[in-house]
């Protein structure tokens, strides 16, 4: 029997993981997942996937699952980090994740031959007046969560060099993350915070293109920012929504909870993912993503 002529590994195998994972197999990789839970090690496995039980904030049991991983195989080629805090724990923090987390697993990495591909977000962005950003724009966020990004990022690249290779995504959208928002304008509720701020989004489809492009591309490090063609004003995004869910124009209420926006938000350019990674868009802007993502 042929081996798989690549191997990967996703830590964070959820809305977007799971998808990539998908993918990976699609091409032929052998492909592992890494969860906390029992259960959800049983379900991996029922996808064909080969699940190692571990936790990113304790490095203990990084040993069986990762170590694992690396001294059993042949080295695996990629890992994904894909990680975020579950939200129905008081602990671990965003930071124990991305910060402590994340250094744990480069511990495990960094002797090897592995790529380690991290999702970041736009979040590490602190411009507010609208202004277009790229990959070379400043850095400089006001909320902690950004400021931890900042910090895990410079990780990666201090550590791994060329071996890592940072994905910073917009706001993900697509099917079963659009039901809140359906509630909401099917009820007619107010919606917090400026109709005229930017939003800057990504289909989760083509979130996972991105994560395979930079996991087969040319060896190198290096950092992209992953977002449709088009940033929209929140009243075109939603009053999109709303057309599609059959629901009456948006309301919004700029002084209103639930906006975390601060003043018009920035605008986010995907040049460089399409011209380095190659990534051909499915859903270039939300009036193609949107009909799919609700459909």
């Amino acid at each position: 029997m042929n081996q798989p002529e690549h191997r990967g590994l996703v830590i964070g195998c959820g809305y977007l993981g799971q998808r990539v994972a998908t993918a990976w197999r699609a091409l032929g990789w052998d492909v592992s997942a890494m969860t906390r839970s029992e259960q959800r090690a049983s379900e991996f496995r029922e996808q064909g996937l080969t699940p190692r039980v571990g936790d990113v904030t304790q490095p203990g049991s990084l040993s069986g699952s990762l170590g694992g991983l690396l001294s059993e195989w042949t080295e695996a080629d990629v890992v994904l980090f894909a990680v975020s805090r579950d939200r129905e724990r008081t602990s671990p923090t965003f930071g124990d994740v991305m910060l402590g987390g994340l250094s744990n697993v480069i511990d495990v990495l960094v002797e090897g031959g592995s790529q380690l591909v991290v999702i970041s977000s736009t979040g590490v962005y602190g411009q507010s007046a609208g202004e277009w950003v790229d990959e070379d724009s400043s850095t400089e966020p006001v909320r902690e969560n950004g400021s931890v990004l900042v910090e895990s990022e410079s990780m990666v690249r201090r550590r791994l060099g060329a071996r890592g290779r940072v994905l910073r995504l917009a706001g993900l959208y697509g099917p079963d993350r659009l039901i809140a928002r359906r509630e909401t304008l099917l009820s007619g509720a107010s919606l917090g915070g400026n109709p005229k701020a930017w939003l800057n989004l990504v289909h989760v489809d083509d979130a996972t293109r991105a994560v395979v492009a930079a996991s087969t591309g040319e060896d190198g490090g290096g950092t992209w920012l992953v977002c449709d063609d088009r940033p929209v004003q929140r009243e075109e995004y939603f009053g999109r929504l709303a057309d599609l869910f059959g629901a009456g124009a948006p309301n919004f209420d700029p002084a209103g909870p639930g906006s975390r926006i601060a003043g018009l938000g920035k605008r986010c350019r995907n040049e460089r993912m399409k011209s380095e990674l190659g990534v051909e868009l499915l859903y270039p802007d939300i009036e193609d993503g949107l009909p799919a993502a609700v459909a």
